[in-house]
């Protein structure tokens, strides 16, 4: 049986006994596209001929991957029959360009392994600080669509042509296939998104686990925005004739951290940026770390190397993210610099919350109250017309006859509100 030629992204090796080779050729489908097959048990003219297998075969040849393919990776290895033979497919994906086989670098031309000058090798190094491995690498799979992110555009006022939206968002490789940016844009994908809660300051005890993935990536940080958003209660405290809000975090800094490492995680890695929230904090989490040629200093700064330039791209489009660099500042100068955990692999943004929050809500913090975002909007509502009715209540505010006389009656027992008079002809009364 034939599987076909070998390209620049497809290697045939007769037997392990050409294992040195098959790993230089890794390294050099890796530089050249950031992807790569090699297959032992095939000819170089794509027919099967079958690969001895041993106890140890595919572990000593993920050893050696190890041990003599730099900066390293973890492959796809797997063994298959084909034509009733043995054969190993090894499938590798990567973006920390430039990569060595042996501590030699080498690049893929056609079919051919060819190695690297000192001079192409710099030019390599030169053009990976500026390329995206997002628009290189192809998605797992091609069947996609853009709806979701067509409407996006709408919304944000901006033209979508159907013939050429693809091509100019950027959606395709140099192949013409999908590339993993489409993948995380289309309707429908399988990375997933997790905001995690728990009861306490650590992950002993999992409250609940939300999840906001498996469509595009707009979609996905805005379900999640919304989601804390709705969390982010306010507390108010009353005493000596004195009544005082705060919410329970900076939903601002929230939303910068939190789209920042939607925008800048390296997704390649197939680990999603996550959201954990504690009882006295949250923490957003990405991969990656610092871009290579970015300190920490200029990052605190607000000084921005973009991981993913296309992607970037189009949500400085959609309106989401400004070139201005005033996000990671903005989280200083609310948090501190403390407020970053910046690892090897990746960067953890803590919010510490303004006040410990409870489980139950609505109990007495520090000599306050909680107050979730439709108290709020009632106690609003109350303020601008103390004659309000729940009729009315529940027109202008859209929640139900049910929900409203709940939060009514929330408020009064918290003594946020109390009412004074009959129920026709009375008046409510914001306590302060």
């Amino acid at each position: 049986m034939n599987i076909g030629v070998e390209t620049e992204k497809v290697e045939f090796k007769k037997t392990t006994g050409e294992l040195k080779e098959g790993i230089t050729s890794l390294a050099s489908m890796l530089n050249k596209n950031g992807y790569g097959v090699l297959y032992f048990g095939v000819k170089d003219n794509g027919d099967v001929v079958g690969q001895q297998m041993g106890d140890r075969t595919l572990r000593e040849v993920s050893q050696a991957i190890a041990n003599f393919l730099k900066p390293q990776v973890i492959p796809t290895i797997e063994h298959e029959l084909i034509d009733e033979k043995n054969v190993i497919k090894i499938e590798v994906r990567g973006s920390e360009i430039p990569y060595s086989a042996y501590g030699r670098y080498y690049m893929r031309s056609a079919d051919e392994d060819r190695e690297l000058s000192p001079t192409a090798l710099k030019e390599l190094m030169d053009r990976q600080t500026s390329s995206d491995i997002l628009t290189l690498v192809p998605a797992p799979v091609q069947n996609l669509t853009f709806n979701k992110l067509k409407i996006a555009y709408v919304t944000a006022g901006l033209t979508v042509d159907q013939l050429t939206f693809e091509d100019n968002a950027g959606l395709k490789n140099s192949d013409g296939k999908y590339n993993l940016m489409a993948f995380l844009l289309a309707d429908e994908n399988d990375i997933s998104i997790k905001v995690v809660t728990f009861s306490g300051k650590d992950k002993t005890d999992l409250v609940k686990r939300n999840e906001y993935g498996g469509t595009c990536l707009v979609t996905a940080i805005d379900k999640v925005l919304d989601y804390v958003e709705s969390i982010n209660e306010t507390m108010v405290t009353m005493g000596n004739h004195r009544r005082t809000e705060e919410k329970l975090f900076d939903m601002a800094s929230f939303k910068e951290a939190w789209q920042n490492a939607c925008i800048h995680t390296k997704w390649d890695k197939g680990n999603p940026p996550a959201v954990y929230i504690f009882s006295d904090r949250i923490e957003i989490i990405s991969t990656g770390g610092l871009p290579v040629d970015l300190n920490k200093e200029e990052f605190y700064k607000g000084i921005s190397k973009p991981v993913n330039a296309k992607l970037q791209k189009i949500f400085g489009q959609l309106g989401y993210v400004e070139q201005t660099g005033h996000g990671i500042p903005l989280i200083i100068s609310n948090y501190g610099k403390q407020a970053f955990d910046i690892m090897e692999n990746f960067v953890n943004v803590t919010i510490p919350f303004n006040y410990e929050k409870k489980n139950s809500g609505g109990t007495d913090v520090d000599n306050g109250v909680s107050i979730n975002e439709a108290e709020q909007r009632v106690i609003d509502y109350i303020s601008q017309n103390s004659s309000i009715t729940i009729k009315e209540l529940v027109a202008v505010s859209g929640y139900s006859d049910g929900y409203i006389r709940k939060i009514l009656t929330s408020l009064k027992e918290k003594k946020v509100i109390e009412r004074q008079g009959g129920y026709k002809t009375g008046k409510w009364v914001v306590i302060s």
